[in-house]
């Protein structure tokens, strides 16, 4: 039982960082940046690159990346162990997959912070080259490549509303990729169905 759950904790991971990383390449090997296609009208592609946390957000310059990759390379060396004791503890199925895709998703970003920019050049006005002669950064210094934007809403807001009244306004405006997704889904299993995930003991 614990090593069926184990293989298939393992073939999720493959599989998720598989999309993963095959989008991003194609994205930034096909894409000019901040090139947007329009699939429907509430979801588009759309390549920008993340330098820093998520929403965008940057602190600390060179030393802070540096800082937030290596932050990043701990934690997921502990969710790895989570993931491993809970498999060795049969665990639920909901809580296994849950950890799973957030290791995934967490993976899956690392590979971009550590490996990227060794790997991509960034030429301008033009697309990026795998395994380029010429890279754009160095090991640990990468950028975390997004893609997939859903603007379900934009408009105005009433005026109304404090703050924000009379401002336009997109639903959802955050542009990520699919290892941010796997990290989502995994964390709203864990909100949604804690019971499970983690029964009380008689």
């Amino acid at each position: 039982m614990k090593n069926s759950q184990l293989q298939k904790s393992i073939l999720l991971i493959i599989l998720v960082l598989l999309i993963d990383q095959i989008s991003k390449i194609y994205v930034k090997t096909h894409f000019l940046y901040g090139e947007d296609v329009v699939v429907f009208d509430w979801f588009r592609i759309h390549f920008i690159e993340n330098n820093g946390m998520a929403w965008g957000a940057e602190f600390g310059g060179k030393a802070g990346k540096l800082f937030l990759t290596i932050f990043r390379l701990f934690a997921i060396t502990g969710i790895g162990y989570w993931l491993y004791k809970s498999i060795q503890n049969n665990g639920h199925k909901i809580l296994i997959v849950a950890i799973s895709l957030i290791f995934a998703g967490a993976l899956g970003n690392i590979i971009d912070s550590v490996f990227y920019g060794v790997i991509f050049n960034t030429p301008y006005n033009a697309t990026a080259t795998l395994f380029a002669e010429e890279p754009y950064g160095q090991l640990f210094f990468g950028k975390v490549v997004d893609m997939l934007y859903f603007p379900i809403w934009s408009g105005y807001l009433p005026e109304w509303l404090p703050i924000w009244g009379g401002k336009p306004f997109t639903f959802f405006n955050a542009i990520f990729n699919v290892a941010d997704s796997a990290i989502s889904i995994g964390v709203g299993l864990l909100i949604f169905f804690n019971k499970k995930a983690f029964p009380k003991e008689d």
